[in-house]
């Protein structure tokens, strides 16, 4: 009798694991894939954004946007390769394989949390929720370089630009002020936080309400200082290289803006990008709303600002998300055989 019972538990949990291995990741590039379908086909102009994007393919400029992509996302898997180690060992191309599939879902979550679920496929069922907490260190380091860059950006307009009136103007002083007193307080408490992540461990190992999860972050305690500047670092070179693929692109859709002024411009922006609650998938029509209204200051060229946002979300996002979900096709998410 307990015999039967241990073999129909069995079949139940293989084929449970079978439907996972073979119909999660069909099924997550098709939910995907309509999604993208859906979001695209309803942009206001698409024809006319579409159409200068296409007139672009013939520039060498756009093609270096598009091989920017590969090292943004190299950048990225580098760092994740550097985060894993910890845990197991990881060749740069898994790590890419696994940034690929944290990217596919994370379009399908807010503010991009579904990233863990994506990339962990990729690492040990043993380690899998040990990597968790290194996908949130990561994540901390390239929020952080955000924060810094866009509380900058935001002290940049407010003291020290002569156009500082056009971006702020139709934002009350107080406002202002409490936006960046606030930016400037959360970008280092983030900081402090992120450089002392292993003395948080070792407190949150006393005390007894954190025992059950304690032994799943212990990991974060093997980092040291150069090891987080280190991460930060990459963080850092990432985000100037999405933020020139953005001032490239711009350029190319006809927004005449200096360099300079673009990249204080774009850092502000991603700042917004990074605090707005949105889902991969339907952040597009934030993209465009957002970046329009920093540009119409220095720029008349709507259609030219939405076709570059089309193009960034397109180039940096859909792509390797739809990479991401071929990828997951082939990943093993359960053994089949325990």
């Amino acid at each position: 009798m307990n015999v039967d019972i241990k073999v129909t538990k069995f079949n139940l949990n293989k084929r449970f694991k079978i439907l996972i291995n073979y119909f999660l990741g069909p099924l997550l590039f098709l939910i995907l894939s309509w999604s993208l379908y859906k979001q695209i086909i309803l942009q206001p102009d698409l024809g006319i954004r579409w159409q200068q994007i296409k007139n672009s393919f013939h520039t060498p400029l756009f093609w270096f946007v598009v091989i920017l992509m590969v090292l943004n996302w190299g950048i990225e898997a580098k760092k994740w390769q550097i985060l894993i180690h910890h845990l197991q060992d990881f060749s740069f191309i898994k790590a890419l394989k696994s940034v690929f599939a944290g990217c596919s879902i994370t379009m399908l979550t807010p503010n991009r949390v579904g990233e863990y679920g994506g990339r962990i496929l990729y690492v040990e069922e043993g380690n899998r929720i040990k990597a968790i907490s290194l996908t949130i260190v990561g994540s901390i380091s390239q929020l952080l370089i955000t924060m810094v860059a866009g509380s900058v950006g935001l002290i940049y307009f407010k003291y020290f630009s002569e156009d500082n009136v056009n971006v702020l103007r139709e934002i009350p002083v107080y406002w202002t002020n409490g936006l960046i007193f606030l930016t400037v307080g959360f970008t280092t408490v983030l900081l402090m936080f992120y450089l002392r992540i292993g003395w948080l461990v070792r407190i949150m190992e006393k005390v007894q309400a954190f025992q059950k999860i304690i032994q799943h972050i212990t990991v974060l305690d093997e980092f040291n200082g150069k090891q987080l500047l280190q991460i930060l670092f990459l963080s850092f070179l990432r985000y100037l290289v999405f933020i020139y693929q953005y001032i490239l692109l711009l350029n190319l859709m006809g927004i005449g803006i200096g360099g300079f002024l673009s990249f204080w411009l774009m850092s502000v922006f991603y700042l917004i990008m990074a605090i707005a609650p949105t889902i991969g998938f339907i952040e597009l029509p934030v993209r465009a709303k957002a970046s329009w209204e920093l540009l119409k200051f220095y720029s008349v060229n709507e259609l030219g600002v939405g076709a570059a946002a089309l193009g960034i979300w397109l180039i940096n996002l859909v792509i390797p998300a739809i990479a991401g979900s071929l990828l997951i096709l082939s990943v093993k998410i359960l053994k089949e055989n325990d």
